[in-house]
């Protein structure tokens, strides 16, 4: 992969290159006007940097997008969560981008094949998991490194998380948070009905997971990985790739590693 950005105290941005990336809401929308005229507008293809101004949801979606330009991502929250995202302010944002922490997030790859033989992939930097489509709950054999793990997971669905991702949809299903540095995925079941004991399980960063959807025709599951839903899957192959990198910025002592941390102390 080619080099990433430079370490913080070679960080310097000037007016005019830096690129902002905005959710449609109109608190988003009025921000970035008064940015941009503060800061001066810049295309994606020859930005140094971008500011997403959202939520995650949109913090996500500019990862996403910006993935082929290799630049690193800065968001301030015109959003409502913001796990993501830094405190919004007009004042001082290139100083506070050339001190900006940074952290590296690799993403999953979801390789999913459906009912119908057509195979989709598709990278996910919070999570990819597997949720009935229908009344009845899914049915769904897991392996991991070739070997079945689990024959049968009678469920509402599961999910493998990111570390970055693992304070979102993987902690609302109960999942363990993981530091980044734990090279660990959660892998948590989603109102499992059996094995009724099961809680899911910590897997090294470098597993092979296969999910196998039981009886699919009358059981259909979907896979998403991020934002990118797949219908009526029969298997989904999941790892970490490694190859591909986003660097996401963040004001000091406000780090992504201090806010995981942080985040098991919430109360």
């Amino acid at each position: 992969m080619p080099p990433g950005p430079p370490p913080a105290e070679e960080r310097n941005y000037e007016v005019g290159q830096i690129a902002f990336e905005a959710a449609s809401s109109a608190i988003a929308q009025e921000a970035k006007d008064r940015l941009t005229a503060r800061y001066g507008a810049c295309s994606l293809d020859k930005a140094a940097v971008v500011v997403a101004l959202g939520g995650d949801g949109s913090m996500l979606e500019t990862i996403h997008k910006v993935l082929p330009c290799k630049i690193p991502v800065y968001g301030m929250n015109r959003g409502s969560v913001g796990f993501l995202m830094n405190t919004y302010s007009e004042d001082h944002l290139l100083e506070r981008l050339a001190c900006a922490q940074a952290a590296d997030l690799h993403p999953l790859r979801m390789h999913a094949v459906t009912a119908a033989g057509a195979v989709e992939e598709a990278l996910a930097f919070n999570e990819v998991s597997l949720l009935r489509q229908l009344r009845q709950a899914a049915k769904i054999r897991i392996l991991v490194d070739g070997r079945v793990r689990l024959e049968e997971l009678s469920c509402d669905g599961v999910l493998i998380s990111t570390p970055a991702g693992s304070t979102a949809y993987n902690l609302s299903a109960h999942g363990p948070i993981v530091p980044l540095s734990a090279n660990l995925l959660p892998l948590t079941p989603i109102s499992s009905f059996r094995p009724r004991r099961w809680r899911g399980a910590l897997l090294p960063s470098d597993a092979d997971v296969v999910f196998e959807v039981l009886e699919h025709d009358k059981r259909p599951t979907a896979a998403v990985a991020d934002f990118t839903e797949v219908r009526d899957v029969v298997s989904v192959a999941v790892s970490e790739d490694r190859t591909v990198c986003v660097r996401v910025l963040f004001d000091p002592d406000r780090g992504l590693s201090e806010r995981i941390i942080a985040e098991q102390f919430t109360v």
